[in-house]
């Protein structure tokens, strides 16, 4: 019998097992600190890494809605990217400049929103108790570091990872809120679409 083969004739050597090949999503944000390290945090989470290549792209300005949009549209075009998607903030009491024309840009570009309103720290809020009151961006931000005790922008995202479905159910059910009271966008506050990103990257 021919060496490297067992009686049936086939090769002894196990073939490599074919790895599922990730999927591509790429995030666009305006935030230096606190969005790209959530992003990084769920990054770690082994069941979204062995499933999906998940880069960031962080502007250097600060209120540029419409360009983030602009720039996931150039990327949204390369057939490797699955998924394009723009975390962004509505900001109160001066919104930021330009917000309809870039989400009207997304949805007519297949460019996926996370938009927090006032601010992203309204989300890492939702991690910790629900809020349903208005509120403009100084009042979340300090809320948000008084709930997490931080004393800049960065935070710890380990410290958010076992909470992030309480603040997808408290999100979701101020969507729905906002929907039965026929509140429409940029007058959804408090709101944010952060739930729909986590939904993608982990299924309901």
């Amino acid at each position: 019998m021919a060496r490297g083969r067992n009686r049936g004739g086939r090769p002894l050597r196990r073939q490599a097992e074919k790895r599922p090949e990730l999927r591509t999503i790429v995030v666009f944000c305006e935030g230096r600190n606190s969005e790209p390290d959530y992003v990084n945090g769920l990054k770690k989470l082994t069941h979204i890494s062995e499933n999906t290549a998940l880069s960031i792209h962080i502007h250097p300005d600060h209120g540029v809605p419409l360009t983030l949009v602009r720039k996931a549209v150039e990327w949204n075009r390369d057939p490797e990217v699955d998924e394009c998607w723009c975390l962004f903030d509505v900001e109160w009491p001066l919104n930021h400049p330009n917000l309809a024309q870039a989400v009207n840009l997304a949805e007519s570009n297949d460019i996926r929103l996370a938009i927090s309103n006032p601010c992203f720290e309204i989300w890492l809020m939702l991690h910790h108790q629900a809020c349903g009151a208005f509120m403009d961006t100084e009042s979340a931000e300090r809320s948000s570091r008084r709930l997490d005790g931080r004393p800049g922008k960065s935070i710890d995202a380990g410290m958010y990872m076992p909470l992030r479905k309480t603040a997808a159910r408290h999100a979701e059910s101020l969507d729905l809120r906002h929907d039965q009271n026929g509140t429409r966008f940029p007058h959804n506050n408090p709101s944010s679409g952060m739930y729909k990103f986590l939904r993608s990257l982990e299924g309901p």
